[in-house]
Formats: C-alpha cells, sequence, structure tokens
C-alpha cells in the first residue's frame, strides 16, 4: 500500500510539472521552486518530491544541480537510451534492424545538414573537428569510436530538427555498446575516416543529394564490415579492454 502511495506521489509531481509547463509558468533553463515550495504546492511529503524530481531527471525534464537547485532542462530535448536498451536486452536487435534504423534517420539528417548549415555555418565546427579527431586517433580504437560517434550526433544536431537530433543520439548510444565489443577487430578505420571526410565535404558544400548519397553508402559499407569484425576471432585480453573501457561511458551515461 505504501509503495502505491508512494508511486501515486511522484506521478502527482511529475503532473504538476507538467501542468506548470504547459501554463507556460516555467520555461527551458527556469529554476523551479525551492523544494519545500514546491512539495507543498504538490501535496506531498519532500522525500516523494525529490523521488518525483529523479524521474523527471531521467526522462531529461529537468537538470538537479546540488547546491544551486532544480532547473528545467535547456537546449534540445534528449531522449533517454534505456527504454531502447531493455528493448535490445528483451529481444535481441539484429545489425539489420540497427543499421536500417540509422539509414532511414542519418540519410535524411545528412540531407537536411547539408541544407541548414547555410543559414548555421557554426555547426560545421563539430561535424570538422571529430572528422579530424578519427584521422588522428586511427591508432586509438576506443578512441576513434567516440569521435565516429560525436561526428555523427553532430551532423544530426547541424539538421536543425531536435527531434531527430534526440533520436539518433539514442540509436547512437545503443549502437556504441555494440561496436565497442568488436572494434578491436577492426581493419577499415582509415577508409571509415575517410568516408566521413567525404560526407562532411558534401555538407559544407551544401550538396543534400551528395551528403544523403555518401551517409547512405558509408552506413552500407559499415554495416558489412561490422559484419566481419563479429565473424573474427578475438584478440586475448580484447573482451576484458573493452568492458574496461566502456565502465566510463557507462557512468557517464548514468549522469545525462
Amino acid at each position: 500500500m505504501k509503495q502505491n502511495e508512494g508511486l501515486a506521489a511522484t506521478e502527482r509531481v511529475v503532473a504538476q510539472v507538467r501542468a506548470l509547463i504547459d501554463r507556460g509558468e516555467l520555461r527551458s533553463g527556469d529554476r523551479l521552486p525551492a523544494e519545500r515550495q514546491l512539495a507543498e504546492m504538490v501535496g506531498v511529503s519532500r522525500p516523494s518530491l525529490r523521488a518525483g524530481l529523479k524521474t523527471l531527471a531521467a526522462m531529461g525534464v529537468v537538470r538537479i544541480r546540488h547546491g544551486a537547485g532544480t532547473f528545467i532542462a535547456a537546449g534540445p530535448p534528449v531522449l533517454t537510451s534505456e527504454p531502447l536498451s531493455f528493448l535490445a536486452a528483451l529481444h535481441g536487435f539484429t545489425r539489420a534492424q540497427m543499421f536500417e534504423a540509422r539509414l532511414v534517420l542519418e540519410v535524411t539528417v545528412a540531407g537536411l545538414a547539408a541544407e541548414r548549415t547555410r543559414t548555421a555555418p557554426e555547426k560545421l565546427i563539430a561535424i570538422s573537428d571529430e572528422t579530424t579527431g578519427m584521422f588522428a586517433s586511427m591508432d586509438d580504437r576506443d578512441m576513434f569510436l567516440d569521435h565516429d560517434i560525436r561526428f555523427h550526433r553532430a551532423v544530426a544536431a547541424a539538421s536543425g530538427n531536435p527531434i531527430l537530433s534526440s533520436l539518433v543520439e539514442m540509436v547512437s548510444v545503443l549502437f556504441k555498446e555494440v561496436r565497442r565489443q568488436t572494434i578491436h577487430r577492426a581493419t577499415d578505420l582509415k577508409e571509415a575516416a575517410d568516408e566521413h571526410r567525404v560526407i562532411y565535404q558534401a555538407i559544407r558544400a551544401h550538396d543534400a543529394e551528395g551528403a544523403r548519397r555518401a551517409m547512405s553508402d558509408h552506413l552500407q559499407r559499415a554495416e558489412r564490415a561490422q559484419a566481419l569484425e563479429e565473424a573474427a576471432p578475438s584478440a586475448p585480453g580484447a573482451a576484458k579492454d573493452a568492458t574496461e573501457s566502456d565502465a566510463p561511458d557507462r557512468a557517464r551515461a548514468s549522469e545525462t
């Protein structure tokens, strides 16, 4: 019974914050009322309020800054990858399904990025930086993967569509978890870096069709390369190294 009451109180907190946002009383970047005041407004205990705020933080709606307060999240929406990760664990997404989803999303955002960076050229900087980072980290596969993932997120951000950007971000978190298991067997890093440079150059030239084609070609070849990595024998200690290197990413994901 107490557990159900706690759940109901948490839902009231979420509903109250949603109502404040809907009425325009809270906007992106705004600080929520002090804990005591907000608990009285909602009619819940302070522990229940904290539980509700943690739920909102997990949803990406608020940011809890210890010592400063709780704020409505600023910037583009961020969708948590946890539900998708659970679905992957339950149903075992295939490599083909993962790349099919990426093709649907990322070919589109590449074309949009090429069109919309005409009026937002500053968005090209992050794409350029991650391209350079890939060429500079071909001797460090984990670092290369980090630049690779950030490149695709930067392209999505340059699309100017925060919904598509959030979807790419969510899928990329799941993809990174999978790719970390095979990246140590990769033999195509130079080719992959070259492909990313072609995508960047098409976006910089505002060639939407060229950007879509380059992204499609890259993702299709990447799927074939990953299939070869999965079939290749694992190097001694690689699985252990991959698991250890993944720990900081899991920690960062839990903080986001």
